[in-house]
């Protein structure tokens, strides 16, 4: 990219922009700059109009909206999970839209952490977002095993990334099971899943990720690296919505595995409504639902993966690169005297869908950039979080963030603020 930090050159880019249609669709409030996509996404006209047809369905039919309609309740998730596939590359028959992140966790771990002898522990690493280690010291509690001693964490060298000869070397015999993020939440780092994929199926361990950070920023090839399961939310780049229903993947080579934790909605379809007291679990990734679904949780995403299957998780891709990579040269050039640290990756095949930028007065600037009305993510203790999204943001957005920091900085105004986080960071 050139070393152009004008106005104009920014301008320049947003005209060249394959994806800038894409911008229009979305609800963008007037003088706001949104740079936090990567906790909420945007609502987009698609994902409104979308909830809104499944919600005139329940006005129109009642409890007859489980079979008739323009999207039938009770196949809604299985048309969710044919939409959202090749996000993660995999089969349709491998996803299931259902549950949310934390509960599909447990019922991952329920399912494929088998213990036994010595052959007990759970990997992970200490930069992991918290709910997932919340989880797996549960699924060991539940268990019987002491936490502190079968949850084994992977440490940072710097805080901010984490080594995959780290985690490889961790894989000892008595590991069973390994959860690990695709992308760091903090620092944006992605891990190497195909390689640590390999090196825990040579060593006999299940593996399973954690997309959060990833799905519809970074392109995946689950099925392709024969990674074993994962889970995610869909209301941070796939625009789903606040509290949007999750997704999970597993490998059909687990096909026919009990779910750990059953419910009505894991059972074939043809038998649900027997009613049967013993279950008879659908034979793909649909046996890991467990409760009926939250049809008005999920109808945006279905206007949402509409646009992302139109746009292209490549083109997204390159084009987040792009933006990231422009908001890197801006923040080295333009705020090069305010002591800021950028804690993510440079390298393309290693960086997500944001940038962390690191200061001792993060939660301060953080507050001045919203008096601003740039809207970012602060995270504790030193971190902003930015996150220009490749469907409705621009590299105007991009300039203007970092002229906006710069004036912070120059004029102090960030020190009228308490250097402490709000009570949702």
């Amino acid at each position: 990219m050139e070393k152009d930090i004008t106005l104009e050159y920014a301008k320049k880019l947003d005209e060249q922009d394959v994806l800038k249609k894409f911008r229009e669709e979305f609800y963008l409030q007037p003088n706001v700059i949104y740079m936090d996509g990567n906790s909420l996404g945007l609502l987009s006209k698609r994902a409104e109009q979308s909830l809104l047809i499944l919600l005139d369905s329940w006005k129109k039919y009642g409890i007859d909206g489980w079979i008739q309609g323009e999207h039938p309740w009770f196949y809604f998730s299985d048309t969710l999970s044919g939409m959202c596939a090749s996000l993660v590359g995999a089969e349709r028959e491998e996803v299931m839209i259902t549950g949310s992140t934390t509960s599909n966790l447990h019922q991952l771990i329920a399912t494929f952490y088998h213990p036994g002898g010595s052959c007990t522990k759970i990997l992970a690493d200490e930069l992991n977002f918290p709910s997932d280690l919340y989880a797996i010291s549960s699924q060991l509690s539940l268990h019987g095993y002491n936490p502190e001693e079968h949850m084994v964490l992977v440490k940072s060298h710097d805080g901010d990334m984490l080594n995959e000869a780290d985690i490889i070397e961790a894989m000892t015999d008595g590991v069973a099971l390994i959860v690990l993020p695709s992308v760091l939440y903090r620092s944006g780092q992605i891990l190497n899943i195909k390689e640590l994929t390999k090196a825990a199926h040579e060593r006999n361990i299940l593996i399973g990720f954690d997309l959060c950070h990833s799905i519809g920023s970074v392109p995946h090839e689950l099925s392709d690296w024969d990674v074993d399961f994962a889970f995610w939310c869909n209301y941070k780049h796939l625009n789903g919505g606040p509290g949007a229903v999750g997704g999970l993947y597993v490998n059909r080579k687990h096909f026919g595995h009990k779910p750990g934790l059953a419910g009505w909605f894991g059972s074939d379809k043809e038998k649900q409504f027997d009613l049967s007291t013993e279950m008879i679990p659908a034979s793909n990734a649909s046996a890991y639902q467990i409760g009926t679904p939250n049809i008005l949780s999920a109808a945006p995403l279905y206007g949402s993966l509409e646009m992302f299957a139109e746009a292209g998780i490549e083109a997204i891709r390159d084009k987040s690169l792009k933006l990231t990579d422009y908001m890197t040269l801006l923040i080295e050039e333009e705020l090069s005297d305010f002591q800021f640290m950028i804690a993510s990756p440079k390298e393309h095949d290693r960086r997500g869908g944001h940038i962390y930028l690191v200061h001792k007065e993060a939660a301060r600037i953080c507050k001045a950039l919203k008096e601003y009305k740039v809207i970012p993510d602060f995270r504790s203790p030193n971190g902003i979080r930015l996150a220009p999204v490749a469907l409705y943001n621009s590299f105007e957005d991009v300039w203007k963030t970092v002229q906006i920091i710069k004036k912070i900085m120059k004029e102090e105004s960030y020190k009228k603020f308490e250097n402490k986080r709000e009570v949702i960071a």
